[in-house]
């Protein structure tokens, strides 16, 4: 079977493995594969990093076993790059589904209902099904001990396309995946800044922050808010619904819901739903927990949804596990989630379209970073004296050699060091300076200078 998005060879070891009646010695598949041993244990330290496997013993008696996650990863399609799949809803959804899909007329108005959040009681009760949201941690959790936010830098660039281009697509912006990517890599001023180039440019912008700021601040009501104020710069003809709690109505395209109009109230909401993400133990529990109820609260005059999606990430970030982009799903099956939500406060529909969204995020991200190998030890250690490094080059315009005298290195590694900060200045663009706190518009300028250093 060709469907599966791992290259050839990770696909075969994989499937040998799945489908071998005991645990595999990597031996064994050196025999079987016709491969070289480095070949194999490089692929089978990545299946093991990715999730996708799981090592037993040790020396000669090193066996490795496939995990839950291994059956997602084979048997799912490749992602398709231009479009999205229907939903395959189940037949317990489909009620659901098919009343949301009646005439509107049909429908009874709703406003909004505070016992959706109020009667929720963290790590008690919960949105997903619990077994759901385990097992999905358990897939997406990174198996590596690093910083809050290690994973989402590791598969930066192409989160910044991913989910850009996904998450403006739902809001119906026409740009194609290979537009937002040329626009990415080539910076703004390749395109004109229309509405859709702005959005685009925004969501990037956004990500950014959150990558940034999430694993300093945590989940917090300010984050959300410059969030919006990110997501929507430029977009909105009044400044003051940038960054503020909504001050008058609005309707949902398509609802009969009503949100709730008063600022006080979805402030106080707001507090009380990120409050509440943040005690949630499982972060897939309250990566959804966040995007379904800020969606349904509606806090600000515009951006709402996009504020969501993106915000939903911050549990994930914070837990190192694979983000979540919102790849390969249907606008219209997307509404329909969110219908469900904001005229029933039920979730069925919800549920069945984020455990697509993340197993397919998931998958993505897992084979990305285990194809990017198994992370540099020098680079490991010096990690906060690189991102030092270029701060002190690019931003304060002092030579290496000068900046690396300001840093703790040991005499033994300097050379090394030195070598992989010209390397990491050579490949600095807009498009990836973020993963160094470095703001575009310097980097261009050094950039534009001739990369002095």
């Amino acid at each position: 079977m060709n469907g599966s998005s791992l290259p050839a060879r990770y696909e075969s070891i994989l499937r040998f493995i799945q489908t071998a009646a005991q645990p595999v010695a990597p031996g064994t598949l050196e025999q079987t594969l016709n491969a070289s041993r480095p070949t194999i244990n490089r692929a089978l330290l990545d299946l093991v990093n990715s999730g996708l496997l799981e090592k037993q013993g040790a020396g000669r008696s090193t066996r490795y076993v496939a995990t839950a996650a291994a059956s997602a990863a084979l048997d799912a399609p490749p992602a398709s790059p231009v479009g999205a799949g229907r939903m395959s809803w189940t037949p317990a959804t489909l009620p659901l589904v098919q009343a949301l899909r009646a005439p509107m007329g049909t429908r009874p108005p709703v406003g909004y209902d505070a016992r959706f959040v109020g009667d929720y009681l963290p790590n008690q009760s919960s949105l997903l099904p619990a077994t759901l949201a385990a097992e999905l941690f358990r897939a997406g959790r990174s198996r590596d001990q690093q910083p809050a936010g290690t994973y989402a830098r590791e598969v930066l660039e192409e989160l910044l396309i991913d989910l850009s281009w996904s998450s403006s697509r739902l809001e119906g912006n026409s740009k194609s995946l290979l537009d937002t990517r040329q626009l990415f890599e080539l910076g703004e001023q390749a395109a004109p800044l229309d509405e859709d180039t702005l959005m685009l440019l925004n969501h990037k912008s956004a990500i950014e922050f959150l990558v940034d700021a999430v694993p300093t601040e945590g989940i917090s009501v300010p984050v959300i808010v410059d969030l919006q104020a990110k997501l929507m710069r430029d977009l909105l003809r009044d400044s003051r619904d940038i960054g503020s709690f909504r001050r008058r109505l609005v309707n949902i395209d398509g609802s009969v819901y009503t949100p709730n109009n008063i600022p006080t109230f979805l402030e106080e909401s707001l507090h009380s739903i990120v409050h509440k993400a943040r005690l949630i133990q499982n972060p897939v529990e309250a990566a959804f927990f966040l995007w379904v109820n800020v969606a349904y609260l509606q806090p600000f005059a515009d951006g709402n949804k996009r504020t969501s999606r993106l915000g939903a990430n911050m549990p994930l970030l914070l837990f190192n596990c694979a983000p979540l982009s919102f790849l390969d799903i249907e606008r219209s099956d997307y509404a329909t989630a969110m219908l469900g939500v904001y005229e029933q406060r039920n979730v069925a529909a919800a549920v069945e379209l984020f455990e697509f969204i993340y197993r397919r995020s998931i998958q993505k991200y897992s084979v990305l970073r285990a194809s990017l190998g198994v992370p540099d030890p020098l680079r490991a250690r010096y990690r906060q004296a690189l991102n030092e490094l270029m701060q002190f080059v690019v931003f304060h315009g002092r030579t290496l050699d000068d900046a690396l005298r300001d840093v703790p290195v040991d005499p033994v590694d300097l050379p090394a060091l030195r070598a992989i900060a010209n390397t990491e200045l050579d490949h600095l663009e807009q498009y990836n300076c973020a993963r160094y706190n470095l703001a575009r518009g310097m980097t261009q300028k050094w950039i534009d200078l001739g990369r002095r250093r």
